[in-house]
Formats: C-alpha cells, sequence, structure tokens
C-alpha cells in the first residue's frame, strides 16, 4: 500500500491532497488526476470554525490564506423569515451563557424568562453581540477568564481555496496529472479498482483511491455500484442557482445570510471582493426561471457573471468506503447547504481516512467503521437541517405547508420532544453541533420547552436576576473592548499583497 491516487480536483481534492501529503510518509507516492475540461461546483463557500483547525494542521497563515481566498470572517448565520415572515434569529458559533453548578445556562435562562429577569437568548450570545455590533477579535478574552475564546470561521472563493492548496500541496511533492478519465479498471480477481484509463489511452495504476470526481461518483457508484440514500422525502430542496455580485451599500457584515423564500431559501456570502448569492429551491414548488428572477431581485449590487444551475438530491452514499475506494466532497453524497456542512464534511472524512489508514489490504473491518462514524455523522448532520424546515410557523405557501406537514427521523422526534418537555438539549459522542447550536435553532424555530430542570429553581429570584445581569455584563464589556471589523479585516492584508 504505496501508491494513493485522488480522482479530481476542486475543492475536496486538493484539500485531500495536501492533507494527505503533509501527513503520510515520503515513500508512499500521491497523484491527483483531473481535468482541466471538467468544472467544478464552487460559487463561494461559508465554512464552520473547524476549517481552522485543517489549515493550522497544515501550517497555513490564516492572513496570507484571507488574502489568497478573497476571504472574510464568519460569527455565525442569520436566519430571516424562517420561522414566520418578518422573524429573525441567529446560530452563532461559540457558548450561550455561563453555565452554573451542574446545569447548562438555558435552565436558568427559561426560569428567568418566565419571571421576567432574563432578556432573549441572543443577548447571552458572545459571537452575536460581536457580530451585531460588527466588532471581531482573535485569541484569549480581554476582559473576564470566565469567557471563552471567540471561534469564528471564513466565508471564501472555493476556487481560489483549491488553487491556494493544490500550489501547496504540488510544492510538497503531490503529483498532478492531467487527463479525463474515460475508463475505470477493476481487479478481475477481487473487484477492487485497479486503476483508471485517460481518455489519451493513459494508465494510471493505484493501490488506493480516494473519489472526488463530483456528482457522477466515476469510482465509488460508476465502478463500484455502491448505492445512494436518498433524503428527499425530508430535505426537498432538489436545485440551486447562484450569482455573484458586486457590494451594495451595505456594510461588510461577519455572517452568513439564510433568508427563507416561498420555494426554499436564498445564501448571502459576503468577500472581500463580491458577495456570492444563491437560491436552493424544490422544482415541485417553482420553476427555473422564477427561481432565478426571485435571486435576482434580491441581490445587493449588479450580477457579476451568468448563472449558475445545480440540480441535486441530498442524500449520502451508502458506504463510503467500498473495498479500496473513499468516496469525499460531492462523490460521498449531498448535504442541503443550510448549516454550511460540506466543506466540513470533506475534512472530516480526510481525518477519519487518516485515523484508519490501511497498512496493507484494505481491510472490511476498518471499511465498516469507517462507514459507521461516517453515517452517524451525516444523519445527525442532516437531523439538525431538517429541524429548520419542520419547526416553522409558515403556512403562507405549498412549500413551507408540506415542510410542517412533513414525518421526521425518529432521532430528531426524540431531540425535539426532550427539549420541549424540559429544555434537555445532550450531545451524542462527537456529534458536530453543540448542546449551543441546537439550543439557538430550538428556540429560534419557536420550539418551547413546557419546564426547566429543577435544580434551576436552587437560587433565589434575587440571585436569579444578579446571574443573569453579570453574564449580560461580562459579553457587554468584550464587545466593547474588540476593534471594529472594517478595521480587523484591513488588518489581515499584508501591505505588499498575496497574489490571488
Amino acid at each position: 500500500m504505496r501508491r494513493l491516487i485522488i480522482i479530481g480536483g476542486g475543492t475536496a481534492g486538493w484539500m485531500a491532497a495536501a492533507c494527505l501529503r503533509r501527513f503520510l510518509p515520503q515513500d508512499w507516492s500521491l497523484q491527483l488526476v483531473e481535468s482541466d475540461d471538467i468544472g467544478t461546483v464552487g460559487v463561494g463557500e461559508a465554512t464552520i470554525p473547524q476549517i481552522r483547525l485543517f489549515n493550522q494542521a497544515l501550517g497555513i497563515d490564516e492572513d496570507e490564506f484571507l488574502t489568497a481566498t478573497q476571504g472574510t470572517i464568519k460569527l455565525g448565520i442569520e436566519f430571516s423569515d424562517w420561522t414566520r415572515p418578518g422573524h429573525r434569529y441567529m446560530h452563532a458559533f461559540g457558548a450561550i451563557g455561563r453555565g452554573l453548578g451542574l446545569l447548562e445556562f438555558q435552565h436558568y435562562w427559561l426560569r428567568a424568562r418566565r419571571l421576567g429577569a432574563a432578556q432573549s437568548l441572543d443577548h447571552y450570545s458572545l459571537n452575536e453581540r460581536a457580530a451585531r455590533a460588527r466588532r471581531m477579535q482573535r485569541g484569549a478574552p480581554r476582559t473576564s477568564p470566565h469567557l471563552l475564546e471567540m471561534p469564528y470561521a471564513f466565508h471564501f472563493d472555493a476556487g481560489l481555496y483549491a488553487a491556494y492548496l493544490r500550489r501547496r500541496a504540488e510544492a510538497n511533492g503531490v503529483e498532478r496529472i492531467e487527463g479525463r478519465v474515460a475508463d475505470v479498471r477493476l481487479d478481475s480477481e477481487n473487484g477492487d479498482v485497479a486503476g483508471v484509463t485517460l481518455a489519451d489511452g493513459r494508465a494510471i495504476d493505484g493501490d488506493f483511491f480516494i473519489d472526488c470526481s463530483g456528482f457522477r461518483g466515476l469510482l465509488i457508484e460508476g465502478a463500484l455500484a455502491t448505492g445512494y440514500d436518498d433524503w428527499s422525502r425530508w430535505l426537498a430542496n432538489d436545485r440551486a442557482v447562484a450569482v455573484p455580485c458586486a457590494h451594495g451599500d451595505t456594510p461588510q457584515l461577519p455572517w452568513t445570510g439564510a433568508t427563507a423564500r416561498d420555494a426554499g431559501w436564498q445564501w448571502r456570502i459576503p468577500l472581500q471582493h463580491r458577495i456570492g448569492n444563491g437560491y436552493v429551491y424544490c422544482s415541485d414548488h417553482i420553476s427555473d426561471d422564477d427561481a432565478l428572477a426571485t435571486l435576482l431581485a434580491h441581490l445587493d449590487g449588479a450580477p457579476q457573471a451568468e448563472p449558475n444551475r445545480l440540480r441535486f438530491t441530498s442524500g449520502k452514499r451508502r458506504r463510503m468506503w467500498n473495498r479500496n475506494v473513499v468516496a469525499l466532497g460531492l462523490a460521498s453524497g449531498f448535504m442541503e447547504p443550510l448549516e454550511s456542512t460540506s466543506i466540513h464534511l470533506v475534512q472530516a472524512g480526510i481525518s477519519r481516512l487518516l485515523k484508519m489508514l490501511p497498512a496493507g489490504v484494505s481491510d472490511p473491518a476498518v471499511a465498516a467503521e469507517f462507514n459507521r462514524q461516517s453515517d452517524f455523522e451525516w444523519e445527525r448532520i442532516r437531523d439538525f437541517i431538517i429541524l429548520h424546515f419542520k419547526a416553522t410557523e409558515r403556512r403562507d405557501t405549498g412549500y413551507w405547508r408540506d415542510r410542517a406537514a412533513m414525518p421526521i427521523p425518529d432521532t430528531l422526534a426524540a431531540k425535539i420532544e426532550l427539549f420541549r418537555a424540559q429544555g434537555l438539549i445532550f450531545r451524542e459522542h462527537e456529534e458536530l453541533f453543540t448542546e449551543s447550536g441546537w439550543l439557538q435553532v430550538l428556540v429560534g424555530q419557536g420550539i418551547e420547552p413546557r419546564a426547566w430542570h429543577p435544580l434551576a429553581d436552587g437560587i433565589g429570584e434575587q440571585e436569579l436576576a444578579q446571574y443573569m445581569a453579570g453574564v449580560s455584563l461580562m459579553i457587554d464589556r468584550e464587545v466593547a473592548a474588540m476593534e471594529s471589523y472594517d478595521r480587523f479585516l484591513a488588518a489581515t492584508r499584508p501591505t505588499a499583497g498575496v497574489a490571488a
């Protein structure tokens, strides 16, 4: 097991190439096969804080990265018109409030709110308060040892990110092979992938393959017929149209925008040089032309490119690791992009592969564990996203009536009922979204607990009010000590500039 072949470039392929070359022994060869004639899906990306761990593992300087990818900072996602028209809330990164004793913050907040001694939940989020004030900082808190470091992620141009990683990967020894895959050859004895043949007749052989070939899944599906778990009964959106636009009069905002529309939702991703926009919709409820018209009517500035149209089915491969092939990116499945998890799922797949890298012939037991962990992660993310569509008061269009009426997975139903019963939220194993993430969306989407944990009654009303006021004051002071977001972003750009 010494020859690894990545089929396909784009963000997924070059993330895999850069990371594997960084950690693989030098006597392992790593080749990436891609064709300049085949486009990639990349219209501007929003991420979650784990991307910083990936970049740090590669030794990437953050300011250089932001300049090279035209990147900006993301402190959370704002959801507009989801619960009902005119309503908005934010799923901000980081903690909500501060726990006390054995209990999480929400139990004290629920009781204090009933007593009139608490403000809305967003008031106790450091990230949201900083985002609304358009302020930002890196590193340890300035004003209180009781606050945690403020987590953040990025918006960036996905094409520029892939190009940036490609330069690093090739400089570290990854061999890029230009060519279009015409055929996948299987081993006649064991059924593994033996190699690929390019359109010009060249044969590329390997021991282990990573399929980053996009929706087609040339190896994982085209050659190995792995199968696909279709989740469209819960995640009905099946198309998207994307258009970048110029910055308008709106100041630079440190969050991703997700605005509910009549038949889906619209994203807004602010980059340094433009704004990425897209309408994700269900073709049963709106035509392609009307979807484009809706998108164009809600841009900040003039469109800067022709519309990019995508078709997809939300779901995943039944096995992400099949025989000697691991699928990453769109080859592994398509997750409804509402919570910006696409790049994280690539990152998680790479990390999982590194932990279980085969020492010789791919062992079925190792592949089974890889698939079990992948299934758990994908399914829990799926449930979190379904929550946004299911828990809504909207009944103004057929699309939203269908979303509110749909049956949901038992795992999500149990999570909702646990919170509704007593404000309880539990994170299972290495589930991606934390208790504070679930809390913000459950409350933001209008799900109200009937009670709180009885231990929250253990302090007096005056003490409770002082506790809530203290948490609020602590966040006030920290936000006031931060610099303006515009000044922060300007400081990340080296004076000499970095070629993008």
